[in-house]
């Protein structure tokens, strides 16, 4: 066997239909195009998403949503959860990403006032709030913005 006998395999590749070469090759006349209309003539530019003049889809559809790209999201822990950290010196971003109570250590870290503290805490987040703020200090902790 050499390269003049390869060949396609049975049933891969179909003949082109020649459109437009006479009325016995069974598309000639019209040519596959239909008789008269936009699409029957040359140089007709009929795009993809066009509907034939109804109203189209992305105009049917209603517009909604909104990304504020300013946002900030934050990773929310509270602070029953650091009830469990006690016994760390300075609880930060690294330390509840060990701890898994959060998921990702590039986001900023807030601090929520949910739940009870019994002991004592140094903690150093991305923010914090009033009530847990509070909590903190009241046991003598101290809060440290990053």
């Amino acid at each position: 066997m050499d390269l003049s006998q390869l060949r396609p395999a049975k049933g891969s590749t179909k003949n082109v239909k020649r459109r437009g070469r006479g009325e016995g090759s069974g598309s000639g006349v019209t040519a596959g195009r239909g008789h008269k209309g936009y699409g029957s003539r040359g140089g007709s530019k009929k795009r993809v998403w066009f509907e034939g003049g109804q109203m189209p889809l992305q105009r049917r559809l209603p517009k909604f949503g909104f990304t504020n790209r300013s946002r900030v999201v934050y990773q929310v822990v509270n602070i029953g959860d650091l009830q469990s950290l006690a016994d760390v010196k300075v609880i930060t971003k690294e330390v509840l990403y060990e701890k898994k109570l959060i998921r990702k250590n590039r986001l900023p870290v807030k601090i929520l006032g949910e739940g009870e503290l019994l002991k004592k805490i140094d903690v150093k987040v991305d923010a914090i709030s009033k009530s847990a703020k509070e909590k903190i200090e009241k046991l003598g902790g101290a809060v440290t913005l990053a």
